[in-house]
C-alpha cells in the first residue's frame, strides 16, 4: 500500500475530492499504525537516547514549558553539550500533566523517515513529521490552527478531537487505526482520553500556486535594472508614470514568452535536487560492492527515493532527490528497466546493455543511493 493509501484509504479519490478542500476521516490497521511509532518506540526515544532540544519539546495546558525544566548539560570528547532531554525530569513532567513533543522525526526514526519520504514523492509536496506524548486526562495545546495541511494518525489510547471544518466543529474520538486529515487554517485542539495517549502528525507544506509563478518570473524580474528612483517624484509623480508603464510592457511581454514546460521542469528539477539524502544501509551496501557483483545479483529501489528522467534534448538527467546525476542518453532504456521494477537481477538489464556496463551503471546507482542490495 502506498504511504496516502495507508492514510487515507483510496488515494486517488482524496486527491480528486479531500484534498486542502475538508475533514477527512479514514479507519486503518492499528498494527500498520503502531509499526511507525509505538508507545515503547517513544518510551525508547524518551530514555534511551541522546535526543536534544529543539527534537523535543514539552506543553502544558497551552503553554510551552521552559527547556531549562527537562534538559541537562553534558560534555562530549571535552566539548560542552547543551540541550540534552534529562529523562528523570521529563517523565516527572509527563507525570504532572505535560505532553512531550517530538519534533522533526521525519530526521532521525527509519519508519517514519520511509513514510514522509514515500508521501512527498506521492504529493509533490514537503512534509514533515511530530509526535505527542500525552498522559491520560491532559491537553498540551489550545485550541489553535496550522499552517499547513495535517494528517493525524493514533497509535495508542485515545484523544477526543474538536475539529472546526466546513461544516462547523466537530468532535472525533480518535484510536489507534484511526487517522484523521484537515486543510490548512482549521482550527483544532485534542486532550487525551483515560490511558495514555500517543499521536503522529504530517504536516505537508503546499507548494502553491503563487509560489510557482514568483518561481517562474523570478528571472525577468532580475533583469530589471535595480537602479534608483528619481528624486522629485514625491511632488511630481509624472516623473515615474511613464517609466514604469515602459517596465510594466517590458515585462508583461517577456512573461509571455515564458516557455511554461521549461519553467515547470526546472521547478520540478529544484524539488528533486534538494531533498535529504536517503543512505541507509549505505555503509553495508558500500562493502557489498568490494566483493562479486554479477548477473545473478539482486538490487531494488530504496524506499521513498525519486527516479526522475529529465531529458533536455541536449542531456539526460537523472533526478535522485538530493542530487541530480548527468547519463549519457543511450542508457536511458536501462534505466526505464529499473524505473519500472521494485527489484530486478543485474542480468534483467542484458536486453540494454553488455556485461560491464550494466554493472558499472548498478555500482554507481547502489553509490549514489538510488539501489540496494537484496540480502
Amino acid at each position: 500500500m502506498s504511504a496516502l493509501g495507508l492514510l487515507t484509504g483510496d488515494a486517488q479519490t482524496f486527491l480528486s475530492k479531500v484534498w486542502a478542500s475538508r475533514v477527512h476521516l479514514h479507519r486503518g490497521e492499528p498494527d500498520e499504525f503502531a509499526a511507525l511509532l509505538s508507545l515503547r518506540d517513544a518510551d525508547h526515544l524518551l530514555t534511551s537516547t541522546a535526543l536534544r532540544t529543539p527534537s523535543i519539546r514539552l506543553a502544558q495546558d497551552g503553554a510551552v514549558l521552559s527547556e531549562s525544566a527537562y534538559t541537562r548539560r553534558a560534555t562530549m570528547a571535552g566539548k560542552p553539550l547543551t540541550g540534552l532531554v534529562d529523562a528523570r525530569k521529563a517523565l516527572a513532567l509527563f507525570e504532572g500533566g505535560a505532553t512531550v513533543v517530538f519534533q522533526g522525526l521525519h530526521r532521525y526514526w527509519p519508519p517514519l523517515m520511509n513514510l514522509v519520504a514515500e508521501l512527498e514523492l506521492e504529493l509533490g509536496h514537503p512534509c514533515q513529521a511530530n509526535a505527542y506524548l500525552t498522559p491520560p486526562g491532559s491537553q498540551g495545546f489550545a485550541l489553535h490552527s496550522d499552517s499547513h495541511d495535517v494528517f493525524v494518525f493514533q497509535t495508542a489510547g485515545v484523544k477526543q478531537w474538536e475539529v472546526h471544518g466546513q461544516d462547523g466543529p466537530e468532535d472525533l474520538l480518535l484510536e489507534p487505526g484511526l487517522s484523521l486529515y484537515f486543510p490548512t487554517g482549521t482550527p483544532h485542539a485534542a486532550r487525551a482520553q483515560e490511558t495514555v495517549s500517543l499521536h503522529v502528525t504530517i504536516g505537508i507544506n503546499q507548494l502553491t500556486w503563487r509560489g510557482l509563478l514568483e518561481r517562474s518570473i523570478a528571472p525577468a524580474l532580475a533583469r530589471v535594472p535595480d537602479s534608483h528612483l528619481p528624486a522629485g517624484y514625491l511632488d511630481d509623480p509624472s516623473l515615474l508614470t511613464s517609466a514604469l508603464a515602459e517596465r510594466l510592457a517590458s515585462l508583461a511581454e517577456e512573461i509571455r514568452q515564458l516557455d511554461a514546460g521549461a519553467a515547470v521542469t526546472a521547478d520540478i528539477r529544484r524539488f528533486l535536487t534538494s531533498l535529504p539524502p536517503r543512505l541507509a544501509g549505505g555503509l553495508v551496501d558500500g562493502l557489498a560492492l568490494r566483493g562479486e557483483l554479477d548477473d545473478s545479483t539482486r538490487l531494488r529501489r530504496r524506499p521513498g527515493h525519486p527516479c526522475v528522467l529529465s531529458d533536455d534534448g541536449e542531456h539526460l538527467e537523472l533526478l535522485l532527490g538530493d542530487r541530480a546525476m548527468t547519463v549519457p542518453r543511450w542508457i536511458r532504456p536501462a534505466l526505464e528497466e529499473i524505473r519500472a521494477r521494485p527489484d530486478f537481477k543485474v542480468g534483467d538489464l542484458a536486453d540494454h546493455l553488455d556485461p560491464p556496463s550494466r554493472q558499472v551503471l548498478c555500482r554507481r546507482l547502489v553509490r549514489e543511493g538510488l539501489l540496494e542490495t537484496v540480502p
